[in-house]
């Protein structure tokens, strides 16, 4: 035990001090280095930080830890986050670059001619954003409090610190080249476990192949088709198979994380770093590459993780695990309050079964029936963490594992709260209520507003709505709902008029939030949901974390209804978006 605690703290603290040492040499000195690294940065490098920036908490944590609970249901965050990166490298960065602004809200102020639109842009951004750094703090305090054993209060707020050293020190330039590093880190320490893993349960090194291998253990048998019997038999749903909801909640949950990511903020601004259009679509190509590295390995890392749970808690059918001798990894997630335990039939054996399952006992006392569901809390999002110590990997994969985890929530973090201190300084400060304020004062005020982020993000991580993916999705629908459409209609609809693409903005927004506030409660505090979890209450259907796609569409629909009233955009603004359309270089056609 003593061995892995010094592993860990030489992996964790190991690439903290790389980190600062990186914010120090690349610190920012003007606000070109702080908003887009002086737009410097080669499409190589760019797409790795982009893979970090992307590749959150939510992505390297609670994805697997999704999967490995709902199975096939799961995989709406596969397809929808990485269709949805499809769609930002085609269809708006190459755009966005050649417009050649700093942040999102300028391009809106500039394409709809409209401080309004700019102000409404800055809210939307801020919204989103912040709901989607409660899913990474939550990351954050998950992985510090197991790893420096500790609550998960503490935890967090060691991460907020952290991030506040190195994001408000080097800026978007800091942040670009510590991305790159952690990017390195969280790739390594997502696949050396999953090739372990791979070879201990089928025989096979890649753990892409070896999901849909057959057991090592010689009976014959498909890992998956093992996993949908040992599951099914304690009463869940079946892993291959079971929807999230129905096959409309999945529909909708798939294309709103899509759209949402196509309009994220922080991501968008990345393409601003490169020095053209052309890099920035070959920084596109490279970062799908490195998505696709850890995201393609996500789907084996739940499936084994969920087996090996299972295996550990009941090695033989029928029998289960005394709890006085459960391994060393239970007790250490269990100081963490995310795995608990209780013996409600009194004979020290644990029994874990879904909570809808027919088997029960009578309560002695009471003469009720209860479940025999004694893992009464199993956190989904310590299952890629708990997965090397489950599977009895050495001690230095659980370290390394520990140190991706951090990266993987450091890094998103950081850039989220660069995009919401940029929409602040820059387009609220700078471009509205003090237009002649200079760069000194606008750098300092950027770091001012980063500071104040991190801390109003690290009060809202202490009570999160949910898991981490499920937050991250919500922010995904808020962002689906608001900034997507806006960019969209002001690239590829020339005539979008500001006072038609204000009203689509506020409207898609105000009906997510509202929808899901009256879900999850008003600011997600606990007791102010009105309406609740109930799924009788929801429209057709479709779960709070799946409306963003709902909230688009009245989005589009609003802006073009208010387009028929208000009439077209002027014509020099007509002219510009025809000109962000031709590809730079591109020479006029002559007739022959």
């Amino acid at each position: 035990m003593e061995e892995l605690k010094l592993y860990t703290y030489i992996a964790v603290f190991g690439t903290f001090a790389l980190y600062f040492a990186i914010a120090w040499w690349a610190r920012a000195d003007s606000t070109s280095d702080f908003y887009v690294a002086g737009g410097g940065i080669t499409p190589l490098q760019n797409g790795m930080a982009i893979g970090a920036d992307w590749m959150s908490a939510a992505s390297f944590i609670s994805m697997a830890g999704m999967i490995s609970f709902m199975g096939y249901g799961g995989s709406v965050f596969l397809m929808g986050w990485t269709g949805g990166y499809v769609l930002l490298a085609l269809l708006l960065a190459p755009y966005m670059r050649k417009h050649g602004k700093f942040t999102v809200p300028e391009f809106i102020f500039d394409r709809y001619y409209s401080k309004t639109a700019r102000v409404v842009a800055v809210a939307c951004l801020i919204i989103a954003s912040l709901t989607y750094i409660i899913g990474q703090m939550k990351g954050v305090g998950v992985a510090f409090s197991r790893f420096l054993e500790i609550d998960y209060d503490n935890g967090l707020y060691i991460g907020m610190f952290v991030v506040w050293v190195y994001a408000v020190l080097g800026g978007m330039k800091g942040i670009t080249y510590t991305q790159i590093a952690q990017y390195v880190v969280m790739i390594f320490a997502y696949t050396i476990p999953a090739v372990f893993i791979s070879l201990q349960l089928t025989g096979n090194p890649i753990p892409q192949l070896g999901l849909g291998s057959t057991l090592a253990d010689g009976s014959g048998m498909y890992l998956l088709d093992k996993l949908d019997l040992v599951v099914t038999d304690l009463g869940f749903k079946e892993y291959t198979t079971a929807n999230l909801g129905s096959t409309v909640n999945m529909f909708a949950y798939t294309l709103s994380l899509m759209i949402g990511t196509a309009g994220l903020p922080h991501v968008i601004m990345r393409f601003f770093t490169v020095p053209s259009v052309q890099a920035a679509r070959a920084s596109a190509g490279y970062a799908l590459v490195c998505i696709a590295l850890l995201y393609t390995v996500a789907p084996a890392v739940g499936a084994m993780a969920r087996l090996n749970l299972m295996n550990t808690i009941e090695p033989v059918a029928g029998q289960n695990l005394v709890y006085d001798e459960r391994p060393q990894w239970f007790k250490d997630w269990e100081k963490t309050g995310l795995l608990k335990y209780e013996d409600k039939n009194g004979d020290g054996k644990i029994q874990y079964t879904a909570n809808n399952t027919d088997k029960i006992i009578i309560d002695e006392k009471t003469g009720k029936e209860i479940l025999i569901n004694e893992m009464v809390k199993v956190d989904r999002d310590i299952m890629v963490l708990a997965n090397p110590a489950i599977a009895n990997l050495p001690n230095w994969v659980i370290a390394l594992v520990a140190a991706g985890g951090l990266a993987a929530a450091l890094s998103t973090a950081a850039g989220l709260l660069l995009a919401i201190s940029s929409s602040i300084s820059h387009d609220l400060m700078k471009g509205i209520l003090t237009p002649d304020m200079s760069e000194k004062n606008e750098l300092l005020s950027s770091r001012v507003v980063m500071t104040i982020a991190i801390i109003v993000s690290g009060y809202l991580g202490l009570n999160p709505p949910g898991f981490a993916a499920g937050t991250v999705a919500l922010a995904f629908g808020l962002a689906a709902s608001s900034i997507f459409p806006a960019l969209m209609m002001g690239i590829f609809c020339k005539k979008m008029s500001g006072p038609a693409a204000v009203a689509g903005m506020c409207s898609g927004i105000g009906i997510t939030m509202l929808y899901v506030f009256q879900h999850k409660g008003i600011m997600f505090i606990p007791g102010t949901s009105f309406l609740g979890g109930m799924e009788p209450n929801w429209f057709f259907g479709i779960s709070p974390n799946a409306f963003g796609v709902i909230g688009a569409i009245v989005n589009f629909s609003v802006a073009f209804v208010v387009l028929q009233v208000t009439g077209p955009a002027p014509k020099h603004i007509q002219e510009m978006v025809e000109n962000m359309r031709i590809p730079s270089g591109a020479g006029a056609a002559h007739d022959h």
